[in-house]
């Protein structure tokens, strides 16, 4: 679903409500239907409950799914020429990562924003970027070559030429109901693609990455943990037993997730998944989605214990797109230290305004935006710019700097916040 379609009737829980409702731990805790003294929803409430099981009955009948694949495909060799993965800090002893989401519109702002990013790339010695889904507007791609990869992504990210770790979201796994994340197999056309494109990289449908601290073998300085959410945060229920939220898909998915990140040696670690944890745009968070409460999808449920029981506390960023707005979210005790980013505003934007009060270092719900990552051995930083799309100017808009990371200590992840006039 694009982002105006939905907004939640009511808001979920505050940080001070989660703290009163949270249980012995994220595993054990009940789900809230709502703060105690929430008004009544809305009586478009019911309607949309209805809805989300609705759409998955005759109207999804029909949808055309391909055959299974294995959960996590072998890797594939890229094009000739294939822009390399960073193998050492840059000039500064650092890692500097361009960040966007829900770019692939193909129309004029995602032009401005990329030609932004492109002027802050090369001054700032970017070697990665990260697509964090929602690529291919509004329905994802018809096969792996589709042209819509070069009208929506090709094209508009010419002169960023470095490696982009991208992900899969709601738009690039729909079909016949655009955004519903009801075809989860449209994804593996974006994983053929990679094996054709210089900038695309993708695997596997999740996957992981590890940039290492000096050019050798040794322990990496950061690793990034890309994951196909889809399942566990479509519009529509699965109709293919592969991708139920609780069918092999996802149990094989949360196996190797958990697997890696107890294996990764990284000073600082990255989870990408284009459905947030945590925020305070319009579509929610995890486990309250638009506004649903219940069901096994529409509402993220499950991917919210997935957050909770596998990555907070363990990883050092949640990066997301799906809301098209920009926020530093702060780590708090209910992510473990962990802290949540939404960056999704690289060709469209929110309403305004925001819908919910996570603590936050920094957030704009109206512009255009990205953001850079900067990991070095002893800090990282995160870059927020909003970019003018009649000028295709990028403005550093703030600036948060982590010392330590999530490994040294619940909540030790807080760091510095700069606003930039």
């Amino acid at each position: 679903m694009c982002d105006d379609e939905l907004i939640p009737p009511r808001a979920d829980l505050t940080e001070d409500q989660w703290a009163r409702t949270a249980g012995p731990g994220p595993a054990d805790a009940a789900v809230p239907a709502g703060p105690p003294d929430a008004p009544a929803p809305a009586r478009g409430v019911h309607r949309r409950t209805l809805l989300g099981g609705a759409m998955a009955g005759a109207a999804l009948a029909a949808l055309p799914f391909g055959a299974q694949q294995a959960a996590v495909a072998a890797p594939r060799a890229g094009a000739p020429g294939r822009f390399p993965l960073p193998s050492a800090p840059g000039p500064a002893g650092e890692y500097a990562v361009l960040i966007t989401g829900d770019a692939g519109t193909g129309a004029a702002e995602q032009y401005a924003v990329t030609a932004a990013a492109a002027e802050v790339c090369r001054a700032e010695h970017v070697g990665l970027a990260v697509g964090l889904g929602d690529n291919i507007y509004e329905n994802g791609p018809e096969s792996d070559d589709d042209s819509e990869f070069a009208e929506k992504f090709e094209r508009p990210n010419t002169g960023i030429d470095v490696p982009w770790l991208m992900v899969l979201g709601n738009h690039d796994c729909s079909g016949l109901i655009p955004g519903s994340g009801g075809d989860p197999s449209r994804g593996d056309r974006e994983v053929a693609y990679a094996a054709t494109s210089r900038r695309w990289y993708m695997p596997a449908r999740y996957y992981n990455v590890a940039l290492p601290a000096d050019g050798s073998r040794g322990e990496p300085l950061v690793e990034f943990f890309a994951l196909d959410t889809n399942p566990v945060a479509s519009y529509v229920a699965q109709t293919d037993p592969h991708y139920y939220w609780n069918g092999p898909y996802m149990r094989e998915q949360r196996r190797w997730l958990d697997a890696a990140l107890t294996a990764s040696r990284a000073r600082w670690k990255v989870v990408l998944g284009h459905h947030p944890y945590l925020n305070n745009g319009k579509h929610g968070s995890a486990g309250s989605y638009d506004g649903f409460m219940i069901g096994n999808y529409t509402s993220g449920i499950h991917l919210k214990k997935l957050y909770e029981e596998v990555v907070c506390g363990r990883a050092d960023l949640i990066m997301s797109g799906h809301d098209h707005t920009l926020q530093i979210l702060e780590p708090t005790d209910r992510t473990r230290g962990t802290r949540q980013l939404v960056c999704g505003a690289a060709a469209k934007t929110g309403d305004g305004k925001a819908h919910f009060t996570h603590p936050a270092a920094w957030q704009d719900f109206s512009r255009h935006g990205f953001m850079v990552l900067k990991a070095g051995g002893g800090a990282m930083t995160i870059d927020a710019y909003t970019v003018d799309i009649a000028t295709k100017k990028a403005r550093l808009a703030h600036r948060t700097r982590t010392a330590r990371p999530v490994a040294a200590g619940a909540g030790a992840g807080a760091g510095a916040g700069v606003g930039v006039k």
